[in-house]
């Protein structure tokens, strides 16, 4: 097929990745350019140049003197990101169905969905994220918004009263995240952030008396300097933000897992990837965790609760390690994300 995969505008898809959905972009686009499929990505400038696929060039508008001295003008950002849109969907509007079979949205932004009745050829968005109000506002506009899959069948259900969505969970290439020894101290992976809650890790991992490792970025510095920071120690440490494959050697050297959301996680690509390297997960049973953190595999914790979360890191540890890889593989794996995704363009083409 001819597939157009509409990324972030904003963030490119390069490692290290920003988030969870710049990795699962990435990793679509290298999966179905080895399947065969004829691949166009529309994403920042700046995106894997390795990628074997066409980057979809952004529209960029300046702003007049005149429009920007108008005192309800929206911030530049936010005009440049919604220019790079509406470029791209009138550009697919105009000649799209010439050079696609099927457009796949994984942005955030509202006007691919909005502008999806202008399209000649099938729209697929995935809805990456808990319910926000400018996709919401989007799909109760549009009469025609095009067909949707969610991340995980939490995400489905909490889309439920605006749109039905057909879960395809997530998935990791567990090639890229082999089975490692384990044995050493926790880890913890992710954005350095509230929603993510890096500091009840580290109380959680002090209270059991695991020595855990840190690694992500720190976009949130007030954050980090008061919450994070003061807790670093001996037994406590940041390396920073890493690529996949030094993450995945620290994951597959690491005891277990920890991941604590104080958001519902609409899915948890972090619990994908630490588990395709044999190692146990210990997270707090929020959003889509508990489909993906089973018997086995891990141990889960009451939301919020610290004292039951270093329960569970000791109780992860446990799990046998070739059995959580199993799991992965068999449960998580980017193959089985791509099928299902392979299956879902053929049904929406078919029908179109």
């Amino acid at each position: 097929m001819r597939i157009c995969l509409i990324a972030s505008s904003r963030f490119p898809i390069r490692e290290p990745f920003a988030g969870g959905l710049e990795a699962i972009i990435h990793a679509l686009a290298v999966e179905l350019v080895r399947r065969g499929h004829e691949i166009s990505v529309f994403a920042a400038p700046g995106s894997d140049p390795r990628l074997p696929v066409t980057e979809l060039p952004l529209s960029v508008h300046r702003v007049s003197d005149a429009a920007r001295s108008d005192v309800g003008a929206p911030p530049d950002v936010w005009m440049a990101e919604h220019h790079a849109y509406l470029g791209l969907m009138l550009d697919l509007a105009r000649t799209g169905a010439r050079r696609f079979d099927i457009v796949h949205n994984h942005s955030l932004h509202h006007l691919p969905i909005a502008m999806a009745e202008m399209l000649s050829l099938p729209l697929v968005t995935t809805l990456h994220t808990p319910p926000i109000p400018w996709l919401e506002s989007a799909i109760a506009s549009t009469p025609v918004a095009g067909r949707f899959t969610a991340v995980s069948r939490f995400t489905a259900r909490a889309w439920a009263h605006a749109v039905d969505s057909t879960p395809i969970p997530n998935g990791v290439d567990v090639a890229s995240w082999p089975l490692g020894p384990g044995g050493g101290p926790a880890v913890w992976s992710g954005r350095l952030v509230p929603e993510k809650a890096p500091h009840e890790a580290i109380d959680a991992a002090r209270e059991a008396g695991v020595p855990l490792v840190l690694a992500g970025p720190t976009p949130d510095r007030t954050y980090f300097d008061t919450q994070v920071a003061p807790r670093l120690g001996p037994d406590v440490a940041h390396v920073g933000h890493l690529d996949h494959r030094a993450l995945a050697r620290l994951f597959g050297a690491a005891s277990v897992a920890v991941v604590t959301p104080s958001w519902d996680e609409p899915y948890g690509l972090v619990c994908a990837e630490a588990m395709a390297c044999g190692t146990p997960v210990a997270a707090y049973a929020r959003g889509a965790l508990p489909e993906i953190v089973t018997d086995g595999a891990g141990a889960l914790a009451q939301p919020g609760d610290v004292s039951d979360l270093a329960r569970a890191i000791l109780q992860a540890r446990d799990c046998d390690r070739a059995a959580v890889r199993r799991h992965a593989v068999e449960r998580h794996s980017l193959s089985r994300m791509v099928d299902g995704y392979e299956r879902f363009y053929a049904q929406q083409v078919a029908a179109a």
